[in-house]
């Protein structure tokens, strides 16, 4: 294999580039999740989600809700999931977009979403067919609380790389990564209270320094004179 001198050297993939770029969605929706966890330090709730903070994603997210083990039911859609089926997704099962091969990996992520609070990123691979050409994607599920404080609710988003083609088009699995979110449960520390410092020790004879204090304010007339009194008691 004869070397290029180096010249292949700070050469960036376009391929990379513009799966960084498709996965942008997913970064906007994971990263208003994690500040808001951060804030908590727990899973945030179904209701502090802003919709302005991901408006750049709201084509690719949705909101589902947990219904039985394993499942959970669509309650907000964004467009990009209307377009992957034709139809409107909202009330329908998550795993309506899936194909029966990847609906068990589906469930299990589903359930420790719920059950852990843990995010899962899934790579997902369209299925071919007459008018369904290739078609990749990427899937990120996140949880949520409802206003009950039971972890039932769930954010996502789904992108895709491809021509959609003849729908409905539904997804196997190729790869499922589940990572927990660092959460600090750890309450803050109060900051001590400062004290004055205290006197420091005498030197040798020297008597530690008394502060002053301010005789009290009188109205009455000040002697003429003063006197020194002298006690050798």
């Amino acid at each position: 294999m004869v070397g290029n001198g180096g010249k292949d050297r700070g050469i960036v993939s376009m391929t990379d580039r513009e799966r960084q770029k498709r996965l942008e969605p997913l970064r906007v929706v994971e990263s208003h999740w994690h500040e808001l966890a951060t804030a908590r330090a727990e899973v945030p709730l179904r209701s502090e989600i802003d919709p302005r903070r991901i408006e750049n994603a709201l084509e690719y997210a949705f909101l589902a809700e947990r219904i039985a083990p394993g499942l959970a039911k669509l309650r907000v859609a964004g467009a990009h999931l209307n377009d992957l089926m034709g139809m409107e997704t909202s009330g329908m099962p998550l795993s309506t977009l899936f194909t029966p091969a990847g609906r068990e990996k589906l469930a299990d992520a589903v359930t420790r979403v719920f059950a852990e609070g843990v995010m899962v990123k899934i790579r997902l691979t369209g299925e071919e067919g007459f008018g369904r050409n290739a078609l990749q994607g990427d899937l990120l599920l996140l949880p949520l609380r409802s206003d009950m404080g039971d972890m039932t609710r769930m954010i996502g988003a789904l992108v895709t790389t491809g021509r959609i083609g003849r729908t409905p088009r539904r997804f196997g699995i190729e790869s499922v990564s589940v990572h927990a979110p660092a959460l600090d449960k750890t309450p803050a520390e109060t900051p001590p209270v400062p004290t004055a410092p205290e006197p420091s020790p005498a030197r040798g004879l020297a008597e530690a320094a008394t502060p002053f204090e301010p005789a009290p304010s009188s109205d009455k007339k000040k002697p003429p004179y003063l006197r020194l009194i002298v006690s050798n008691d």
